[in-house]
């Protein structure tokens, strides 16, 4: 099963794979993003590059799951990504100086297009809650919206070897600082 690319076209380097005939699992949409970017180009490449105000605006069934959020200062924010392709499983990245695994990446081609942003909570009205920090095109389904929870959902020993390895040259012009979380 090949799948078009669409917006995102093929760059050399990259590999696709033949998707399965059948999907494993099913999910409900849960509402919409709505956001102020309705073309690839003008969407920042992450959550963190944008002040946007954003709504997730939720199916008026599932509002009353909005319950006990007043509040509450950040969210975790699931979505899918409905425009990209899924059977990349190597990417090079416009930013990169290498391809890379899909897994490795947090693209939002993949197998199962999910993306995930923390998003500040600026308020609720309703089934709308205005959000800031999401870096997705408008009409994107809303999957799923969680609290974060700062003392079990944040791990800053985290690590991706990749990026300190591409960070060493800064690193050793900057005193050995970079990638090893000091400021």
């Amino acid at each position: 099963m090949s799948e078009a690319f669409g917006e995102f076209g093929a760059r050399p380097g990259e590999e696709t794979a033949d998707l399965p005939e059948a999907f494993d699992a099913g999910l409900y949409f849960i509402g919409q993003v709505r956001t102020p970017w309705t073309v690839r180009s003008d969407c920042p490449r992450n959550s963190g590059q944008s002040d946007a105000v954003c709504t997730l605006a939720v199916d008026p069934r599932f509002a009353p799951a909005l319950r006990s959020l007043a509040g509450t200062s950040h969210l975790i924010v699931l979505y899918w990504m409905d425009r990209a392709p899924r059977n990349l499983v190597v990417q090079q990245p416009r930013h990169a100086p290498r391809a890379r695994g899909t897994f490795a990446l947090r693209s939002p081609a993949r197998p199962n297009p999910i993306a995930v942003s923390v998003v500040e909570l600026l308020d609720i009205e309703g089934g709308r809650l205005r959000v800031r920090g999401l870096d997705c095109l408008d009409g994107t389904p809303l999957l799923d919206i969680k609290p974060y929870f700062a003392s079990t959902d944040a791990k800053p020993e985290a690590r991706v070897g990749w990026r300190e390895a591409e960070a060493a040259p800064e690193a050793e012009i900057n005193g050995g600082a970079a990638g090893r979380g000091a400021p």
